[in-house]
């Protein structure tokens, strides 16, 4: 197939047509030219407003449902929102029922997506079951294609199993992620413990539920020299522990929630359930601290958090409400609002050689590896723009910027409706 892209702004500092608008001219998934003007045949012409271009982005969190929890989410559905949305890579959490803790369930995983434009790529269970008992068999796991292992949304209560799996996995370069929410010091919180949960009257999440697993899990990743990577982190504390830590040159990466970049628990002030996450939003100052986190290379790569809820257990009143909210619609035109483009780009793409995955280079004789948008044009997020079966949304109203027109991945092509 011949796709002739028209007129496209190149958003790429790695490239040196950075900034430039050119011809792009694809044959079979391939780029074969990259000129001031192409005119040649093509079985697609895409030749639209603005159009600008940079390399595919990536999420590397998210959630959808299958297995277990179809209701929230399907595999299909869930890779097609995230192509609408952009994103021509993402990583899934084993955030489903059974968990993903097998050989057979990461290669049935991959092969249900191999025809999707979005490459899944798969994170799987640390333990077997996701119990936190007994270590998952890793080596066959990443075998079938896992690209890294944790536990989802639960920080390890045995230490030595996350010892022994920092070891372990060093036999073939393995990645453990620890997701530092220690449940039991969650309890029955609700939102960030301080002034503003005093007034509601709701139970808090302290701070610390957060930071100390994440310096106990820092100190045994010191301690074995392994290879870590901590999903999200949600205050200023935390964003200080990892810049010690990389001072320290542990081999360490963290990822930041968009939502965490954006909103403060002032927007609980009307108890709307969509704003209620693990980990948390919490204190201006701790949004702060995050963004000059992910400014300064504390923080590694950015994460919608998409986590589909079904309505049954999401739309309650906010103490009974599942924690969650979807993002992957939003995150590229939300981000707009607050950071220049080129940053949101490098926001958007940063974090897929962390797990091992390829970013072709923008050349000729490179495969294709595309999100096409426009940066231009201010809007207000609405329900009508979401792809995912939930809707429990928390950027329903939000100020956005620009529109994301699809992307193309080799020969695999999801253009939105114009």
């Amino acid at each position: 197939m011949k796709i002739l892209l028209k007129n496209a702004t190149v958003i790429n500092e790695k490239s040196p047509f950075h900034n430039q608008t050119l011809d792009v001219f694809l044959e079979d998934g391939v780029i074969s030219q990259i000129e001031t003007e192409i005119q040649t045949e093509a079985d697609q012409i895409i030749e639209l407003k603005e159009l600008h271009l940079s390399s595919g982005w990536f999420d590397p969190c998210v959630s959808f449902g299958e297995p277990g929890f179809e209701e929230r989410e399907t595999l299909e559905n869930g890779l097609l929102t995230a192509a609408k949305s952009g994103f021509t890579n993402l990583l899934l959490n084993p955030n489903t029922d059974p968990v993903i803790s097998s050989h057979a369930d990461v290669s049935h995983l991959l092969q249900s997506a191999a025809m999707q434009t979005t490459a899944l790529h798969i994170s799987a269970a640390l333990s077997e079951n996701g119990a936190g008992q007994q270590m998952a068999s890793l080596y066959d796991l990443h075998k079938a294609g896992a690209r890294s292992f944790g536990d989802f949304n639960t920080a390890q209560k045995n230490p030595s199993l996350l010892r022994i799996a920092l070891d372990y996995v060093q036999s073939f370069n393995g990645l453990i992620q620890a997701y530092p929410l220690d449940l039991n010091l969650i309890h029955t919180g609700q939102m960030h413990e301080g002034t503003v949960s005093t007034n509601l009257g709701l139970k808090g999440i302290p701070e610390v539920a957060e930071t100390a697993p994440l310096a106990r899990d820092l100190q045994l990743l010191e301690y074995t020299h392994g290879k870590l990577h901590i999903p999200y982190v949600s205050c200023a504390t935390s964003v200080q522990l990892i810049r010690e830590a990389k001072k320290k040159g542990l081999n360490v990466s963290c990822g930041v929630g968009i939502p965490h970049l954006l909103y403060t628990e002032e927007q609980l002030m009307d108890f709307n359930p969509n704003f209620k996450l693990h980990p948390p939003l919490r204190t201006a100052k701790d949004q702060k601290a995050l963004r000059e986190g992910l400014l300064d290379g504390t923080l590694d790569m950015v994460s919608s958090l998409h986590q589909p809820i079904n309505p049954e257990i999401k739309n309650l009143d906010f103490v009974e409400s599942e924690a969650g909210s979807i993002g992957l619609e939003a995150a590229f035109l939300v981000l707009q609002n607050h950071f220049p483009l080129a940053k949101v780009i490098s926001f958007l793409t940063r974090g897929k050689k962390r797990f091992g995955i390829e970013e072709p280079p923008f050349n000729v004789g490179a495969p294709a590896d595309f999100t096409l948008f426009t940066p231009h044009g201010n809007a207000e997020f609405e329900e009508s723009q979401l792809y995912s079966s939930s809707k429990n949304c928390m950027f329903i109203g939000t100020p956005t910027r620009g529109t994301v027109y699809g992307c193309i991945r080799g020969e695999k092509i999801q253009m939105n409706p114009s």
